[in-house]
């Protein structure tokens, strides 16, 4: 006897497709005579009829993969696919860069440290490229003397 009439039911049942339904072997005779809904659902709560899930894909070696490309590793150039500044556009770099510069003038301006008019000095000079980092733009107001008199710093 043909048990697809169980499974189809048993599908429906389980809100799944008839081929991830399982029957249990031990448990085909009581399934052969399950005829209406109530005894299917009967025999999902003893677990005769289960559902099979689907099959995932493990993320193991994504992230062990992910762990040494963070320590620096698997990026050398045959790894690399696109030209230097797809990887990272000009625009992304110049963000990067300018916004803690702006950032660090902003602090020294509103804690008296320079005049407005070094900081407008020094924004537009930022502006311009001439400093590459916050510490370079720090190093060029000290050798400079640009924090005003009298202030610590």
């Amino acid at each position: 006897m043909s048990l697809n009439a169980q499974k189809r039911i048993a599908a429906e049942i389980l809100k799944c497709g008839i081929n991830k339904v399982y029957f249990d072997p031990y448990f085909i005779e009581d399934i052969k005579l399950a005829i209406t809904r109530e005894d299917i659902r009967n025999l999902i709560k003893e677990g005769a009829i289960q559902k099979k899930y689907k099959k995932g894909i493990s993320k193991y070696r994504k992230n062990l993969r992910h762990e040494r490309k963070k320590k620096g590793r698997a990026r050398g150039l045959g790894k690399r696919k696109g030209t230097k500044y797809a990887r990272t556009p000009k625009k992304r770099a110049w963000i990067k860069r300018i916004r803690p510069l702006r950032r660090e003038l902003k602090k020294l301006r509103d804690r008296k440290l320079i005049t407005t008019a070094t900081y407008r000095k020094l924004y537009k000079n930022a502006k311009g490229g001439m400093f590459t980092s916050v510490a370079q733009l720090n190093r060029y107001i000290k050798e400079r003397e640009l924090i005003r008199r009298g202030r610590g710093r």
